[in-house]
């Protein structure tokens, strides 16, 4: 596998090393699209690890982490889920948007967020320890998920967090380039448009223009889609359903590519 592409903001790699060496889940706090899952990608090979990636969503239970007896012909058989086999085999786990999984999924990891570094399998009535590589990683967006859906106090308390946010300017412009091969120029422009939406917080977008959201419409330029075209269709269609913000947005984003 080729090395996954990703540019450090700043101490994460370091900080995730040492997290790693000390046996400490670690946990990525920040907006949709900002990088978190390329950097566990990028860092799993760095650290020459498998990595077992989740999305989480309301419907994720611990069940579907942990393992289930299924039938197989005439038997009955248990199935390791990817939590179990990340722990027996040393893998680094990945819960993205773990507040969006049902809460049975945060008391199943308790026990292996602390000194204990152990699952327990309650169907099968044992515990298993650990492998020593084994690491648990975390995602969730402390901003767009509110209430019952917000990690609470003592569940982040288990893990060193780190907060990722949209790239500076320049950062971001060789992020496109690197990704897309798109011509300097127009990468600069993508990202301005994308600054110029971050910043209209009047507008009242649950999610704003995001990394990811430029890389697509980047891609699509690169093989020739119109410019304004591949803006419209990538970047501002995704944001929002309301037709006088996406006419709105449309119009600002023609005015600057």
């Amino acid at each position: 596998m080729n090395k996954p592409y990703y540019h450090q903001v700043g101490k994460e790699v370091q900080v995730f090393e040492h997290s790693y060496k000390s046996k400490i889940p670690f946990l990525l706090k920040g907006p949709t699209g900002t990088g978190k899952s390329r950097f566990i990608e990028f860092m799993a090979h760095q650290l020459d690890k498998k990595l077992i990636t989740i999305s989480c969503h309301e419907e994720t239970s611990s069940t579907d982490l942990i393992g289930r007896y299924i039938i197989k012909g005439a038997e009955t058989i248990w199935l390791d889920g990817p939590l179990t086999t990340a722990v027996k085999e040393g893998a680094i786990i990945y819960l993205d948007e773990i507040a969006e999984a049902r809460p049975d999924v945060i008391v199943a990891i308790h026990s292996l967020t602390d000194h204990r570094r152990e699952l327990f399998i309650d169907k099968l009535g044992v515990t298993v320890k650990a492998h020593k590589d084994f690491m648990l990683v975390a995602s969730f967006n402390p901003g767009y998920q509110r209430g019952f859906k917000e990690l609470k106090p003592s569940t982040r308390q288990r893990f060193v967090a780190t907060s990722f946010e949209y790239p500076e300017a320049k950062v971001e412009t060789e992020i496109l380039v690197n990704e897309t091969s798109i011509d300097k120029d127009t990468a600069k422009k993508l990202v301005n448009i994308a600054t110029k939406i971050r910043n209209l917080t009047e507008l009242g977008l649950t999610e704003t223009v995001s990394t990811r959201l430029l890389i697509d419409a980047a891609k699509l330029i690169h093989t020739g889609l119109p410019k304004r075209l591949a803006v419209h269709v990538a970047v501002v269609e995704p944001l929002t359903d309301d037709l006088d913000v996406i006419s709105a947005l449309k119009d600002l984003s023609d005015l600057m590519i």
